[in-house]
C-alpha cells in the first residue's frame, strides 16, 4: 500500500472511496513516511497523533455510512504559521511555543471538509526568510539535496509534499513563500488574489489579529494542479472544485524573462518549457517587463516594509527611524534599494509614503489589466536561482550565486515574485523541469486580478499534457 503515497490527494481520496485503504491505514502510512524521512529533511516539526487517529476513525465511520465531505479521511499537514488546536502555534518563535490556539479559519475549513490534520511543517522564524530555519526546530532540508534549502517560508510544507509525507498543504505568501518552496522542491502552489482566502489565525501578525494584512495571502500546495483547485474550493467561496481545462490550442501566454537577474540554467528550463508548450499548440510570445520595474519594486518595498515594521521591536524600530536622514543621503548618492538605506526607508515609511506607494500600485494594476488584453496569462520565473545551499548568516552577508559565476543581493529573491504580490494578482506555480544541476525549477502562471480559476485551469491543462511533479531521488 505504500504506493498510495505516490498518488496525489485526488488519487488518495479515490482510494478511500473505493475502500482500497481506510483513513486509519492511510494516516499510518503517512506517519511511517514521516519517520523514514524526518532525520534527512526535518520537514514536520509538531504532531498531534492521538487526535488525528480519533479523526481518522471517525472518518472511516462516516465513509461506512456513505457520508462525509470532499476531504474525508485524507491525512494532511499544515504550515506552522497557522493556529491548529492541539499543536503549538509558534511560527518558529520560542515565545509563542506554549500558546493553546483555536483553529485558524482555513484549518477549520479543511477539518469541516473531513481532512485529518496530524502535523505542522517547519518555517523560518516569523515566516521571514526564503529558508526554513529557526532556533526552535532547526533547519528543514531540500529533498533533492539536503545540503540546500527547500525554500521559505513554506519550506517544510514543500519538502513534505515532495516526498509523500502529505498530499495537501496550506501555505501563505507575502514575499514568495508559496512560490519559492514550490519551485525549489518541484511541487505546485497557488497564490490567490489578495482577499480571496481568510488570513484569520495566521502568524504573523500577532496572535488575535483580526485585520486582513495587505499583500499576504493564504493558499494551497500540492503535487498536482487539480489538487490545488480542490483545496482552494474548500478554503474560498466561489471557486469550483472542478472546471473546464484551458484549451492549449487557443491559449496565449506571454513569456517574461527580462528585467531582473536570472541564472542561465533557470532561463534554459523556462525556455524549454516554452518550447514544449509551443509544440502542444500554445502561442507563447516573449514579452518585456509588463510594468516599469523600478516603480514596481520601490512601491513594493514600501508596502512590504511597512508591514514588516509592525513585527519589529519598538527599540529596534526607533533606532531605524534615527537613521532615516543618513539613509536618505545614501540613497541620493546611489545606494541600492536592497541596501541598509533602502530597507531603512521602507521600514520607517510614513503614512503619506504608504499612500503614495499604494497609488503607484493602483496604477501598475491598471497597466497589468491592459497587458492581459493581449495574453491570457504571463509565464515567468519564480526565483533567480535554483535552491541554494543553507546560509544562516545575516541577510546583508548573503548572496545569490548563479551557475555562470555571477551573483545578486539576497533580497533579489523578491524581484520575480514582486509583480503579483504588489498588484494582488493570482499565481499558480508549476514544476517547469529540472535544471542542468539536476534541481527543480518552477514557473509562475500569473493571471489578471480575480482570475484564479483561469490560472488553475491553465496549470492543470499543462500538468496533464506535459507532466509536472517528479519525485526526488529516493522518495
Amino acid at each position: 500500500m505504500a504506493d498510495l503515497l505516490a498518488r496525489d490527494a485526488t488519487g488518495q481520496l479515490s482510494a478511500l472511496r473505493a475502500k482500497e485503504v481506510s483513513a486509519v491505514e492511510l494516516l499510518k502510512l503517512s506517519l511511517a513516511r514521516h519517520e523514514q524521512t524526518h532525520a534527512r529533511l526535518n520537514a514536520v516539526v509538531a504532531a498531534d497523533l492521538e487526535r488525528a487517529i480519533d479523526f481518522a476513525k471517525a472518518a472511516d465511520d462516516l465513509r461506512a455510512k456513505g457520508a462525509g465531505g470532499p476531504l474525508t479521511g485524507l491525512p494532511m499537514t499544515v504550515k506552522d504559521t497557522f493556529d491548529v488546536v492541539g499543536m503549538a502555534a509558534s511560527s518558529g518563535f520560542e515565545a509563542l511555543r506554549r500558546r493553546k490556539p483555536d483553529d485558524a479559519a482555513v484549518v477549520a475549513a479543511a477539518r469541516q471538509a473531513g481532512a485529518v490534520i496530524w502535523g505542522k511543517t517547519n518555517v523560518p522564524e516569523m515566516a521571514a526568510d526564503w529558508q526554513s530555519f529557526n532556533h526552535l526546530y532547526g533547519a528543514s532540508n531540500n529533498p533533492w539535496d539536503p545540503a540546500r534549502t527547500p525554500g521559505g517560508s513554506s519550506g517544510g510544507a514543500a519538502a513534505a509534499l515532495a516526498v509523500g509525507v502529505t498530499a495537501l498543504e496550506i501555505g501563505s505568501d507575502i514575499g514568495g513563500s508559496l512560490r519559492v518552496p514550490a519551485s525549489f522542491c518541484g511541487v505546485f502552489s497557488h497564490k490567490p488574489t489578495w482577499g480571496l482566502v481568510s488570513q484569520v489565525g495566521h502568524i504573523p501578525p500577532a496572535p488575535g489579529t483580526h485585520a486582513e494584512r495587505d499583500l499576504n495571502v493564504v493558499g494551497p500546495m500540492a503535487r498536482s494542479a487539480r489538487d490545488l483547485r480542490l483545496l482552494l474550493s474548500i478554503l474560498a467561496e466561489g471557486v469550483p472544485a472542478k472546471a473546464e481545462l484551458a484549451d492549449l490550442k487557443t491559449l496565449k501566454l506571454g513569456l517574461w524573462l527580462e528585467g531582473f537577474p536570472l541564472d542561465p540554467e533557470v532561463r534554459a528550463v523556462l525556455e524549454d518549457l516554452a518550447g514544449r508548450l509551443r509544440a502542444a499548440g500554445v502561442e507563447v510570445r516573449p514579452i518585456s517587463a509588463p510594468v516599469p520595474l523600478d516603480q514596481l519594486m520601490d512601491a513594493y518595498q514600501v508596502l512590504l516594509g511597512s508591514l514588516v515594521a509592525t513585527d519589529i521591536s519598538p527599540r529596534a524600530l526607533a533606532a531605524m527611524r534615527r537613521m532615516r536622514g543618513p539613509a536618505a543621503v545614501a540613497l541620493a548618492l546611489g545606494a541600492k534599494r536592497e541596501s541598509w538605506a533602502g530597507l531603512t526607508r521602507a521600514y520607517t515609511a510614513s503614512h503619506a509614503e504608504w499612500i503614495a506607494a499604494d497609488e503607484v500600485r493602483a496604477r501598475l494594476r491598471s497597466t497589468m489589466s491592459s497587458a492581459f488584453g493581449a495574453v491570457d496569462a504571463i509565464l515567468a520565473p519564480v526565483a533567480p536561482t535554483v535552491a541554494f545551499p543553507h546560509d544562516h548568516r545575516p541577510f546583508a552577508s548573503r548572496k545569490l550565486k548563479m551557475s555562470d559565476g555571477a551573483s545578486t543581493p539576497y533580497p533579489g529573491m523578491l524581484n520575480w515574485i514582486g509583480l503579483a504580490t504588489a498588484c494582488h494578482l493570482p499565481v499558480t506555480t508549476i514544476p517547469a523541469g529540472l535544471a542542468a544541476s539536476g534541481l527543480p525549477v518552477g514557473a509562475q502562471i500569473i493571471g489578471p486580478h480575480g482570475a484564479d480559476s483561469r490560472t488553475l485551469s491553465i496549470a492543470q491543462a499543462i500538468d496533464e499534457a506535459l507532466g509536472g511533479y517528479v519525485a526526488p531521488p529516493g522518495a
